[in-house]
């Protein structure tokens, strides 16, 4: 089982998307390793108008983080607008699509998974008091603080969290309770792993 563990914003590693076209910063992979993962999060840095590298197979969600917009052009012609605050779109990384500034580069928190191995959920939510988290040997979670600051409860050993920085969330072996206070907005991404008796999704 991995460790739990807060990772600093000024951690993330920069790199080039897949095509060359644009950079990210790589919050975490898992399931595999940085090249053959089952999910990744990471912050697309978007400054130019460019196609989005293509990934088969991988289900993905985006969620407009600092910009003034982004206009997501699919191939066969359906677009969808990402506005500020926190728009958010889920898709299929095979779909060929192009993304467009509004006004201005942006930052977008970007979610990618196999759906073959596990189930991934997505939730934006204001941190104005105590959030519980459980993870057990299925269910693990990833948080993403988008603003302000917060603590979890000294049982889990884990640092505070300040704006941008993520933390993630396993059971150390069995069910175990996170408890997450403070001030701000967050993403919390919930993965549960797939087994055989679950229906493809």
């Amino acid at each position: 089982m991995p460790t739990s563990r807060v990772i600093p914003a000024n951690e993330y590693r920069r790199e080039r998307w897949r095509n060359q076209l644009g950079w990210t910063r790589q919050i975490a992979t898992g399931g595999r390793d940085d090249q053959d993962w089952d999910w990744r999060l990471s912050i697309a840095e978007i400054e130019r108008d460019a196609p989005f590298s293509p990934f088969p197979g991988i289900e993905r969600e985006l969620v407009l983080l600092r910009g003034q917009g982004l206009r997501l052009c699919f191939e066969g012609g359906e677009q969808v607008t990402l506005h500020p605050p926190h728009d958010r779109l889920r898709f299929s990384g095979a779909r060929g699509v192009r993304g467009e500034l509004l006004d201005g580069p942006t930052h977008d928190f970007n979610l990618m998974w196999r759906p073959e191995a596990l189930q991934a959920e997505l939730l934006l939510r204001p941190l104005v008091g105590p959030m519980l988290f459980f993870a057990d040997a299925r269910t693990h979670w990833a948080i993403h603080l988008i603003g302000g600051q917060a603590r979890f409860d000294a049982a889990s050993g884990l640092p505070p969290l300040w704006s941008g920085d993520s933390a993630l969330l396993y059971g150390a072996p069995g069910r175990t309770r996170y408890a997450l206070e403070g001030g701000g907005e967050l993403i919390a991404v919930k993965f549960t792993t797939r087994d055989a008796s679950d229906d493809p999704q």
